[in-house]
């Protein structure tokens, strides 16, 4: 948890109730918003929630967060009531005969934290008023800097992805980090740093792209989203630097994002090379 001077000044609480009564709705996705003053880590929480048998539906927010965590267990801190910092419960691999879900592959779960980029960069760009982009696999750009970061992890037979996005955040409060530089929608210049309309719209974007997805069986090409994150993604184009968890590392223009979810890079000789989020340390 990271300290502020700026108190209450213009970090308003979120209202649980009317969230919850706009959000958890007769015939909606979302089952239950739990909203927490502080909590160690959103994400920790949902996979407890997970390991209780919990339905899929289940949005954990929290004001503050002692103990957040990027990927590669890389730290996550923000100011009180300063940011978005939720995580969700998905239950992708039972079948919902009610709604008329199959079960989706696990070959497919590569997709839940592109898919919540999607959602995360139409609610920054439509409520917030700037232009962001996705730097695959799980970050949020705006200016070419990072306003966002996204986790996804196995919790048994569920899994949990989890949003950090940086929202009125000053200059000076913005941690240090040691690939992209760190932003804020206030720094930015965002139209509007109102947090309230910026989750309802990240969750209503969400679980529309989820329930189309389920409805393809996890076919992300059938439901648009590979189209979706292919226009939005900045990282394809680009020339990249893949880092390995085996030490090695990969050189090459990031060609596209495949429909699985992987990062094509083409080399200079021409080969193409497909890598997962699993199998990258860092994308430069």
């Amino acid at each position: 948890m990271t300290s502020s001077s700026y108190a209450d000044l213009d970090r308003p609480p979120l209202s649980a109730r009317a969230l919850t009564r706009a959000l958890v709705v007769p015939g909606g996705f979302w089952s239950r918003l739990d909203i927490r003053t502080e909590t160690g880590s959103t994400n920790a929480d949902a996979a407890d929630a997970a390991r209780r048998d919990e339905p899929e539906g289940l949005v954990v927010v929290a004001e503050s967060q002692s103990a957040g965590r990027g990927r590669r267990d890389r730290q996550w801190t923000s100011p009180p009531r300063a940011g978005l910092t939720l995580s969700v419960l998905l239950r992708p691999s039972a079948p919902d005969a009610e709604r008329g879900w199959p079960a989706v592959p696990p070959g497919s779960y590569g997709w839940l934290p592109l898919l919540a980029g999607v959602a995360l960069r139409e609610a920054v760009t439509r409520v917030a008023g700037v232009e962001a982009a996705l730097k695959w696999p799980n970050d949020l750009l705006v200016d070419d800097r990072k306003c966002a970061g996204i986790l996804a992890e196995v919790a048994g037979d569920a899994i949990v992805v989890g949003i950090g996005l940086n929202v009125s955040t000053y200059p000076e409060e913005l941690p240090p980090t040691n690939g992209v530089a760190a932003t804020s929608l206030r720094v930015a210049g965002a139209e509007n740093i109102d947090r309230d309309p910026l989750l309802r719209a990240l969750l209503r974007g969400f679980a529309r792209w989820y329930q189309g997805w389920r409805e393809a069986g996890g076919d992300a090409e059938m439901c648009g989203l590979t189209a979706e994150y292919r226009r939005g993604c900045a990282t394809i184009g680009r020339e990249v630097r893949v880092l390995l968890p085996s030490g090695g590392e990969l050189t090459g223009e990031a060609a596209t994002v495949d429909r699985d979810g992987q990062l094509v890079i083409r080399t200079v000789d021409g080969t193409e090379h497909r890598v997962s989020a699993g199998d990258v340390l860092h994308v430069r």
